[in-house]
């Protein structure tokens, strides 16, 4: 099974692009979400506790993103006690949904990866195609300020993700998302048109 990584910076169209190749069948991780589903494992809240606290907690128990972002993302120090107590569950979580969709005999799977920062990390290690999508740095801005978030805090997520200099070196394969959604969806399924061939011929 192909493993499609899938890399751009906020508001470039990642999901734009995702959707072209969902909709043709293949399978689909967003780590992103794959990240906050660990959030929830006892285990990983008991080591969170005792990382930073009960203030991260909400009355219910469960972890509020918004006040463990603020006390994980202050210090170079404090993100690197978060990573340590979250990627390897992610990690975990992510080799079993592969396992599950290599046993389904899925072909592809389009894995989402917002953090990614180069080939070398572990997740992305095993990447057959890494796929960015690219947009201008004011286009994104104002996308994503028009889907709900502040500019403020769009800057400062975009300030701590890679380049697109660093993006187009890691990527085997590049689509410049400065024209529509529908522009975007062709030039992604041209591509795929060509590479299922690999696929299934090579």
């Amino acid at each position: 099974m192909k493993k499609l990584f899938l890399i751009g910076g906020m508001g470039a169209g990642k999901s734009t692009a995702r959707k072209a190749l969902t909709d043709e069948g293949l399978a689909w991780i967003d780590l992103d979400q794959v990240g906050h589903e660990v959030l929830t494992w006892g285990t990983v809240k008991d080591d969170l506790r005792g990382a930073f606290g009960d203030g991260i907690f909400d009355e219910g128990g469960e972890v509020v993103r918004a006040e463990l972002a603020a006390v994980a993302f202050a210090s170079p120090a404090a993100t690197r006690k978060l990573n340590c107590i979250t990627m390897p569950r992610i990690e975990e979580r992510y080799t079993d949904l592969i396992d599950e969709f290599e046993h389904e005999g899925k072909p592809a799977v389009v894995v989402e990866y917002s953090v990614f920062r180069n080939r070398q990390q572990s997740l992305a290690y095993g990447a057959d195609v890494v796929i960015a999508v690219l947009a201008p740095l004011e286009v994104r801005i104002e996308r994503a300020v028009a889907s709900g978030f502040s500019e403020e805090d769009v800057r400062a997520r975009i300030a701590r993700q890679i380049t697109d200099a660093d993006r187009i070196e890691a990527a085997d394969v590049v689509f410049n998302n400065d024209g529509t959604p529908e522009e975007l969806r062709n030039e992604v399924l041209a591509w795929w048109n060509e590479y299922k061939k690999e696929i299934w011929l090579g």
